[in-house]
């Protein structure tokens, strides 16, 4: 089960590139653009659905034969304001054109029949606390089991301070049993503030037969087929992700690590 951290090969255009076939599982897909100003990013997903978040820069965006006009108003992702997001459905044609410096991207997941396209934010979202002490951390709820607006797609924003902790306690969503616990593949695409810096993450299960624990670096790709998976960002470092989970249903039900079962609220 290798191969979990993702490094971008390219710094421009579509650095990541991710299909359920390269990840080995089922539901989750996930391709970010990084764009200079002119240039354009496109696509149509058959039988998927998808949510485009503006992680930061401005573009003009069209889907399903419609403008939707210029999108974007966050320039550095960690001015942690609400991101520009839009639904597109199966098999609709898309095209984000950069009119600053823009970093796109497409969470994407099987859809039977999906939804009208649509803006997502970054009306409806707000920013929310998260946990206490040093596992505080900010979420941005662009698409969570609580929004109906899509068939399977659940996507979130998380901001973790310097020296915290994050996706923590260690819980794992990766057994299909609801409403105990839910099968959910997910993915976490990580920015730092200082860019140079690092953070880390650690995906391990309970019985040993899998445990990677991963020095991060901005724009990298993790991906979490089971088990546990906390983040941890050292003392200096801001670190943000971009989440995009998927499963049999739209339901996130997770449990904790049993040593740390006492620090769930």
């Amino acid at each position: 089960m290798g191969d979990l951290l993702r490094r971008p090969a390219v710094t421009q255009g579509r650095i990541h590139n991710l299909a359920p076939e390269g990840a080995g599982w089922g539901y989750v897909g996930f391709d970010l653009w990084r764009l200079a100003p002119g240039q354009t990013a496109e696509g149509l997903l058959d039988d998927r659905e998808a949510i485009l978040v503006l992680v930061e820069g401005k573009a003009r965006v069209n889907a399903a034969e419609t403008d939707f006009g210029e999108m974007g108003d966050r320039l550095d992702v960690f001015q942690r304001t609400p991101p520009h997001c839009l639904y597109v459905p199966p098999g609709a044609p898309w095209a984000a054109a950069a009119t600053t410096a823009c970093t796109v991207a497409v969470c994407s997941a099987p859809s039977p029949g999906g939804r009208p396209a649509q803006r997502l934010g970054p009306d409806g979202i707000q920013l929310e606390p998260r946990g206490q002490g040093t596992n505080t951390r900010y979420i941005n709820n662009i698409a969570m089991e609580g929004r109906d607006v899509a068939d399977s797609l659940l996507v979130t924003e998380v901001f973790t301070p310097a020296g915290h902790w994050s996706s923590y306690p260690p819980h794992r969503h990766d057994e299909d049993d609801f409403p105990r616990i839910t099968y959910l593949e997910e993915t976490y695409y990580h920015r730092l503030n200082p860019a140079d810096a690092f953070g880390i993450q650690r995906v391990f299960t309970e019985d040993g037969s899998l445990d990677e624990t991963m020095a991060v670096s901005d724009h990298d790709l993790v991906l979490v087929p089971k088990g546990h998976h906390p983040c941890g960002a050292p003392y200096g470092v801001e670190m943000y992700y971009l989440n995009v989970m998927a499963g049999p249903r739209r339901n996130w039900r997770f449990e904790a690590h049993p040593a740390f079962e006492h620090l769930v609220i």
